[in-house]
């Protein structure tokens, strides 16, 4: 579509604003093989007439940023940049302009707009920027991953890249693997490998031989896949069937110490504050969204709030401007589909399964395991347990802040400090 707009003025944009939590797959690869963006974007100046680049990075990424500089002057000092490239006759040049921090800049409207110097908030759609991009000119974005297998398509062919992968999702993608797992890093699998190939196989499983619960996909932004669908393949088309997505790459673990009610209030209260506010939907659908969530995770859940966050979730999915707000509400509806008993338990029992919300538990001495070595009570910040050396200690409950430091100081050779529900005491 940019090759055949008219006009001579036409950009080309690569987007490494990589604001996913836990996510570092774009300054993986700027920081170890710029050349290999660079290259992609020439490639793709020479396709559709660009004589102008640009590579939106995060400011967060310092060292990617002069790596990137280092790069580019070698290219030019080559004559693989600049003008009268490798003497074809392309004139190309990069430039690097690094974001303040605005996750949603990593929408491509909100990132052209901080790009020319404005206020980094998406626009409507149509025109995509490929008719009416950056300064109303012809504009083409791709993210780092995509201009860096730019040159290998080339080198290689499209029939190897197409030989990997599945029908309809081609070629490799990098993961962000973090979270409850043995082997934590980047990792670049084929798509169509399954979900329990990477966890089990490649992430050698979760620590401690606790039980895996969920996997977040696609960033703050993803959904939460379940234990029961381990089996299910990597590709675009699977994780959004799933009520989840690609997104950036991220994926991060949980196990059985994890509240799916408490994840969703996380990434719910994230995207909220990273909205930019220009649409009533996410504006303000996120922001009750949170509300709830906050209310349900405090032990104030109320009926018919499963109904009410199921509402708002599909509302703010269907109305909102932009790919944020559009899928803001996934990890709401992943965890209201696949774990709703977790939601009932804190409304219905106000108890919180994994132990996990504060005002869900209450921190106990098993005065069987206790040896009276006193370590908790000289830690103890609220002064709430107490007890003579040698002898069972206890926990007074009004002044206790659960703060957790008890548990945390408790020698293992008595594991006597434990986590339970009010309900049990």
């Amino acid at each position: 579509m940019c090759r055949t707009e008219p006009g001579r003025t036409k950009y080309i944009v690569c987007n490494g604003d990589e604001g996913d939590p836990g996510a570092f797959m774009d300054r993986s690869v700027l920081e170890a093989d710029p050349h290999s963006v660079i290259e992609g974007l020439v490639i793709g100046a020479k396709a559709i007439g660009a004589h102008q680049g640009f590579v939106y990075v995060r400011s967060e990424y310092p060292l990617a940023v002069k790596r990137l500089k280092i790069a580019l002057k070698q290219s030019e000092e080559y004559g693989l940049l600049g003008h009268n490239i490798l003497d074809t006759g392309l004139n190309f040049n990069i430039d690097v302009v690094q974001g303040a921090g605005a996750f949603v800049c990593g929408e491509e409207t909100a990132l052209l707009a901080s790009i020319e110097g404005r206020v980094g908030r998406p626009r409507q759609r149509p025109p995509y920027p490929s008719e009416k991009g950056l300064w109303g000119k012809p504009t083409n974005i791709n993210n780092v991953e995509t201009w860096a297998n730019v040159p290998m398509i080339i080198l290689r062919g499209a029939k190897w890249f197409s030989s990997i992968g599945t029908k309809t999702s081609k070629g490799t993608k990098i993961f962000s693997l973090v979270g409850k797992i043995n082997n934590t890093g980047l990792v670049e699998v084929p798509m169509g490998i399954s979900m329990r190939e990477i966890i089990y196989d490649i992430g050698g499983g979760i620590p401690k031989g606790k039980e895996f619960k969920a996997v977040q996909t696609g960033g703050p932004s993803g959904g939460c896949i379940p234990k029961s669908l381990l089996e299910l393949p990597i590709d675009y088309e699977s994780l959004t069937k799933a009520g989840s997505m690609m997104g950036s790459g991220g994926m991060i673990v949980m196990d059985e110490e994890t509240c799916m009610v408490d994840v969703a209030r996380y990434f719910i209260n994230f995207t909220q504050e990273e909205s930019c506010g220009k649409c009533p939907p996410c504006r303000m659908g996120t922001k009750h969204m949170v509300y709830v969530l906050d209310r349900i995770t405090q032990g104030e859940g109320k009926d018919g709030d499963i109904k009410l966050l199921h509402n708002l979730a599909e509302n703010v999915k269907l109305s909102s401007l932009c790919g944020l707000g559009q899928t803001a509400p996934n990890p709401v509806l992943t965890t209201l589909k696949y774990f709703q008993r977790e939601y009932e338990a804190h409304i219905k029992e106000k108890r919180c399964p994994a132990l996990v919300c504060k005002n869900l538990i209450s921190y106990t001495i098993d005065a069987e395991l206790c040896g009276g070595c006193t370590i908790c009570a000289k830690n103890c910040p609220s002064d709430a347990i107490s007890g003579e050396p040698k002898k069972a200690h206890t926990i007074d409950q009004v002044k206790c802040t659960k703060c957790g430091i008890c548990i945390s100081v408790c020698p293992p050779k008595f594991n006597a400090v434990k986590k339970v529900s009010p309900t049990l005491i």
